[in-house]
């Protein structure tokens, strides 16, 4: 270190010389005026570049913060609609689900029907069968009891009944005779067959 009373000295042979730590006014000058030109030039190229590409980088965020917000809400439009469709379709299937079994009980119904129609159908042509048949056994019958009875009374009296409508009127009334002696029974069991 430099005693105080050298430092003295040595401050007073710099006044003499230049300082070199303080520049020349030429330089401080000179130094200016490139700063100021270094400026415009900077001021009026560069600086309107760098704002351009920042108003077109924040226009760009802006406009596609404005997008996703439109996105956004298209999409809870879109979800509102999914949603809306999604109820409906639920509703129109409970209603389609309703309708068919309504529709199911309904051809059940008419299949009873028909199956009960047919068979009272069937059962009064079975009626009407039994019936035809009856009349017919009870015809065959008649003739067969007509010749039976016939054939008896000739051996009885000893004479033939060849006589058609005698042989006839004999067995109609012997018939009648018959089912007058046991017409209860009879009218009974034919009214219940």
């Amino acid at each position: 270190m430099i005693p105080l009373t050298q430092y003295g000295a040595v401050l007073a042979a710099a006044e003499g010389e230049h300082n070199m730590l303080i520049p020349e006014p030429a330089d401080i000058i000179w130094s200016l005026v490139v700063v100021v030109v270094i400026a415009v030039i900077f001021r009026k190229y560069a600086l309107p570049r760098f704002q351009a590409v920042l108003d077109e980088r924040a226009a760009k965020i802006e406009g596609g913060m404005a997008k996703a917000a439109e996105a956004q809400e298209a999409a809870d439009r879109a979800l509102d609609e999914q949603q809306r469709l999604l109820t409906e379709a639920r509703t129109d299937a409970a209603k389609v689900r309703e309708q068919a079994r309504e529709e199911g009980k309904a051809i059940v119904a008419e299949h009873r029907t028909k199956a009960s129609e047919e068979a009272t159908r069937i059962a009064e042509a079975a009626q009407r069968q039994i019936e035809a048949e009856r009349q017919a056994a009870a015809v065959s019958l008649r003739a067969d009891v007509g010749d039976l009875a016939t054939q008896l009374a000739s051996k009885i009296v000893g004479e033939s009944l060849a006589d058609h409508a005698a042989q006839s009127r004999v067995v109609d009334r012997f018939l009648d005779e018959l089912e007058a002696s046991h017409s209860a029974p009879v009218g009974s069991t034919t009214r219940e067959g």
